[in-house]
């Protein structure tokens, strides 16, 4: 197939990338071309995503069976797109979140869950329900949290930074609330066995890890995967209400419960998760945290600062 990938060149494109190229697939790119493409050889078209215009006139005479939507956030994103490729492309395949169910009573979330109107997330959900009735031959994934080497997401990095510096990992809450992480190369994976599926047509599919963690074990996990024992860290509970951050985070997760069961991706899709969570973050670890020297680097602690001189 010839396909193409909004963005590509970044986490999620750059391992969609490279699995797509390996399958024997022609892939072409297009983004604002600040970074290079993660395999040598594929075509990028550069341009500006939120020019309909610009859309119109660098798209229009390409011919793709396929188009990966990875970084469109609202509706004004994907709109022009689709409509220039509606009834041209076998498959519209769009990187939603599971960030759009509506905090419920029932758990883990199941892709027939209602939606939060008030999510942040919102905008994707307006995308997803416009492809369903445009008539575009369209499949939307739903991760939730994703990590692994090269995420610009402050994740498992934020527990890493803590950890290998000996510092206490300062926790809103209880610590017993329970979330879900989907190591980025499985998730590109699961975008890949879409294509070629008339089943996936229409469909959407949770895509993450098929187990759940709590935020103080995930913090262990983050040290057994930086070799430090979990029984060391100093795990700090404290209650978010009580400070004002700012325009800080002080930590990387919502304060929920919030997981979703895969098993419609793993049934529909012929997939499953190849990492655990400890092998995952430990590939995060050894292959992006070391690797970028990450370990050596400045931090800026003056929220955590914050948070520890309220117990003292």
């Amino acid at each position: 197939m010839r396909i193409l990938i909004m963005g590509g060149t970044r986490f999620i494109g750059v391992y969609l990338t490279k699995l797509l190229v390996a399958q024997g697939h022609e892939v072409v790119l297009f983004n604002r071309g600040n970074h290079p493409a993660p395999v040598l050889g594929v075509k990028t078209i550069t341009g500006d995503r939120t020019s309909a215009v610009e859309l119109q006139e660098k798209l229009s005479s390409e011919h793709f069976e396929a188009i990966f939507d990875n970084n469109g956030r609202e509706l004004s994103d994907t709109q022009p797109l689709a409509e220039i490729f509606n009834g041209k492309v076998q498959h519209f395949v769009y990187m939603s979140s599971a960030g759009v169910y509506l905090p419920g009573m029932e758990l883990p979330h199941v892709e027939g869950d209602a939606v939060d109107p008030k999510s942040r997330h919102k905008g994707k959900h307006e995308t997803e329900a416009y492809l369903a009735q445009s008539g575009m031959p369209f499949t939307s994934i739903r991760p939730t949290y994703i990590y692994g080497p090269q995420n610009y997401n402050e994740l498992e990095g934020w527990f890493f930074d803590r950890i290998v510096r000996d510092r206490p990992i300062p926790i809103p809450g209880h610590g017993l609330h329970i979330t879900q992480l989907g190591h980025v190369q499985d998730l590109a994976a699961a975008m890949t066995r879409v294509l070629g599926s008339r089943q996936a047509i229409g469909q959407i599919y949770n895509v993450s890890g098929d187990r759940y963690v709590t935020f103080d074990n995930l913090a262990r996990a983050c040290a057994l995967a930086a070799g430090k024992q979990p029984e060391s860290l100093q795990i700090i509970h404290y209650d978010p209400k009580k400070f004002d951050f700012g325009k800080k985070k002080a930590f990387p997760f919502r304060l929920q419960h919030f997981f979703a069961a895969i098993d419609k991706a793993k049934r529909e899709l012929d997939w499953k998760p190849q990492y655990d969570l400890i092998s995952g973050l430990k590939d995060a670890f050894a292959n992006d945290y070391l690797a970028s020297g990450r370990d050596k680097a400045q931090v800026d602690f003056s929220v955590d600062e914050q948070i520890l001189a309220d117990r003292t």
